[in-house]
């Protein structure tokens, strides 16, 4: 008997018992199913707080109050951010800004909510990549320097509070206080860890003057968070080590003291989160591997009791000629077909899946062929290490003993 006549005889034995082909191979279509699903999932995760990271910008610092070591005092102010500033404190910085922030209720008119504001230097905008705008201006140096009371606005906020009205040029009230928009930032989205589309920006001497009032320990009017904007990629490590001396000097911390201030730089961010989005779906794969293998298990069950069943029917095809590994080839097709077809629909109902669950999260899912490829790969061969041992059981039957079976 060649291939073909075996895999003909192997389709019509399956198809003569649909329903316990059918629920055999849904092991397999599980199995695989979730190995598409999770990775596409996964990849799609990966790739878009990858790209929110590098639209911020991949040689941005961040600086921050490290609490613990400050006793509990901010330690950052606008003194730090000039000297940051100083052309020659370091070649490797080309940008800083510094903010603060909180919650604050926002009204205009008789419409209000509670939205994130913040007081901002002028630079924080372009550090940020936040300079495009459907309206108006952004906030430039003389308002910072004469503390006036106006504010850029997020779009979501545009929306909410004016309706259909035109927001430049109208007031609204911070904590109960008159600002006039003078711009409409263009929506941006969910960012990390922040929402411009639902903040509010306004001069940081302002801010300070008149919202937040936190101090350092030396009295100093205190600032959030600091921006610092390195030359290039290539030059963050070097930004960051100069920012840290120059802190510790303008803090007076001796050699064997812990910095009161925290540096996290979007380079360190991304590779932190690549360790884990790796190490995830590596885990995620893993778990949808074992349903593989359960799949595999099932086929092996089915296919004993198979073989059981067929015993009389192997007796007669050795008995009229039929060779060893014509029985072995057969059964082991049909192990492969179960595993393959189950493998085919497992990829449909992964990628169906993963589309629906992508749209419900608001990401796009990512598939990756080598995923398909290794999926298939690994149905075929659980089809075939789990058929072998029926298939060789199988074989193995004497023709005499397998017709006297009842």
């Amino acid at each position: 008997m060649n291939f073909s006549e075996s895999l003909l005889t192997a389709l019509d034995s399956l198809q003569a018992n649909k329903l316990r082909s059918a629920l055999t191979m849904l092991g397999v279509i599980i199995g695989v199913a979730a190995v598409i699903a999770l990775l596409a999932i996964g990849n799609g995760v990966t790739s878009s707080v990858t790209d929110e990271l590098e639209s911020i910008g991949t040689n941005l610092i961040t600086v921050s109050t490290n609490r613990e070591n400050s006793g509990g005092y901010s330690a950052l102010s606008l003194n730090d951010v000039e000297a940051l500033s100083d052309p020659f404190a370091s070649n490797a910085i080309e940008n800083v800004g510094a903010a603060v922030n909180g919650n604050q209720t926002v009204a205009f008119e008789s419409n209000s909510d509670t939205y994130g504001v913040l007081g901002v230097t002028a630079s924080h905008f372009a550090i940020n990549n936040l300079t495009d705008l459907t309206a108006g201006d952004l906030l430039y140096q003389p308002d910072i320097d004469s503390n006036r009371r106006v504010a850029v606005i997020g779009s979501t906020i545009a929306t909410d509070l004016f309706d259909e009205a035109f927001p430049v040029g109208e007031s609204i009230k911070i904590n109960g206080t008159s600002y006039e928009v003078v711009g409409v930032l263009a929506e941006n989205g969910q960012g990390f860890g922040s929402n411009p589309d639902e903040s509010v920006y306004i001069p940081l001497s302002t801010a300070q003057q008149r919202l937040y009032s936190d101090r350092t320990r030396s009295g100093e009017r205190a600032v959030s968070t600091i921006y610092v904007q390195a030359a290039s990629e290539e030059l963050s490590d070097q930004a960051t080590e100069d920012i840290t001396t120059i802190l510790r000097e303008q803090h007076g911390i001796t050699y064997n003291d812990e910095d009161d201030f925290s540096l996290i730089s979007q380079t360190d961010l991304l590779a932190t989160f690549d360790v884990i989005s790796t190490t995830l779906t590596l885990f995620l794969g893993s778990v949808a591997g074992i349903s593989l293998l359960v799949g595999g298990i099932g086929i092996m069950n089915i296919m004993l009791v198979s073989v059981t069943e067929r015993t009389r029917e192997i007796g007669i095809r050795k008995a009229i000629g039929a060779l060893r590994r014509d029985i072995l080839l057969q059964f082991l097709l049909e192990s492969l077909v179960l595993s393959l077809f189950g493998g085919f629909i497992g990829i449909a109902l992964g990628w169906l899946i993963a589309i629906v669950a992508g749209r419900a999260l608001d990401i796009t899912s990512v598939f990756d062929a080598s995923t398909i490829l290794l999926s298939v790969g690994f149905a075929a061969g659980t089809g075939l290490v789990f058929g072998i041992y029926p298939a060789w059981r199988a074989s193995s039957l004497r023709p005499i003993e397998a017709l006297r079976y009842e």
